[in-house]
């Protein structure tokens, strides 16, 4: 079977899971986030081999999601650029999610806290540009000025549609 190359989709979504998608990828961002810098860390945190650890550190490099700074002693940290970092809402929601739906009943193994106030830190709810809470039929879908043909043909709203407008 022929897998499909999500990095050629126009979908942004669909190429962005071509290198998120991968289970170890989001593991190794967790890591970051959780201020993992060296790759015997990520060895010991993560439990993964190291030729798939090297890998998947190239992989995130190659994206743009990590840089490779020296350290000092022929070492080098993996840090987050800023295309990482801004992952991190994303990360935090995905989290948010798992706690709830994912966890036993102990709860969940970490948490998250603001260092400044102590409080939880809790994934953002998608807001409305009044700032209510959205859920998903309350969204329209548009085609945006990247659509292709067929994007704007199954998105394009139906003037005689009643939801419409």
């Amino acid at each position: 079977m022929v897998r499909t190359d999500f990095t050629r989709m126009r979908c942004p979504v669909a190429r962005s899971m071509a290198v998120l998608g991968e289970r170890w990828a989001m593991l190794v961002l967790r890591e970051c986030f959780y201020g993992t810098t060296r790759f015997d860390e990520f060895e010991r945190n993560l439990g993964i081999a190291p030729n798939i650890l090297a890998a998947r550190l190239r992989e995130l490099m190659a994206h743009g999601l990590l840089a490779k700074t020296p350290a000092g002693s022929g070492r080098h940290d993996y840090i987050l650029t800023e295309q990482g970092r801004d992952f991190f809402p994303a990360y935090v929601a995905l989290k948010g999610w798992a706690d709830r739906w994912m966890t036993g009943p102990e709860g969940p193994p970490v948490v998250l806290e603001d260092r400044v106030t102590g409080q939880p830190v809790l994934p953002s709810p998608v807001l409305s540009s009044a700032g209510t809470p959205l859920r998903p039929e309350d969204v329209r879908v548009l085609p945006g000025p990247g659509a292709g043909q067929a994007i704007r043909t199954r998105f394009t709203p139906n003037p005689a549609d009643p939801d419409h407008g």
